[in-house]
């Protein structure tokens, strides 16, 4: 179970040009590490369009954004192209990050059960270790709630 407090499950995966990513790549440096469902959908847009807007002031605060949803590097490559993100997006096609994080769970929609990712955003700090939890992200204003969370 992923707690704050603890140290942020480390990971490898590969982003959207296929290079791989590793979480200690990012050592001594604040991590916004943000799951969300899928690229090109509604909430997902604004989300990730929230956080673009917000780059600016997140990057003067050594703040670094990754995306997560198991959608391929392709798709990746063509929500960041329409949408100018100027972030990575992981593409955790196997969902094994997703699941380290606990984030890979049972949902239901219209009665009908499958698994996929809950919207979730986990704040890492500079030694490695989960600042703080966001399970319920305004995904229009997740940039504001982001930068709050960290000062």
């Amino acid at each position: 179970m992923v707690k704050e407090g603890n140290k942020a499950p480390a990971f490898t995966a590969k982003d959207q040009e296929g290079n791989k990513v590793k979480l200690s790549d990012y050592k001594g440096e604040k991590v916004v590490l943000y799951f969300y469902p899928r690229d090109m959908t509604p909430g997902c847009t604004k989300q990730a369009c929230s956080l673009r807007d917000g780059f600016s002031e997140l990057k003067k605060n050594n703040i670094v954004v990754l995306g997560v949803s198991t959608d391929d590097e392709k798709s990746h490559q063509k929500f960041i192209a329409k949408h100018e993100l100027p972030f990575t997006l992981i593409a955790d096609t196997d969902h094994k990050v997703s699941e380290k994080y606990g984030v890979w769970v049972e949902k239901n929609m219209y009665g009908k059960k499958y698994m996929g990712i809950k919207r979730t955003t986990f704040l890492i700090n500079e030694d490695g270790k989960i600042a703080t939890i966001m399970k319920k992200v305004k995904v229009a204003e997740h940039a504001q709630e982001v930068l709050d969370a960290f000062n």
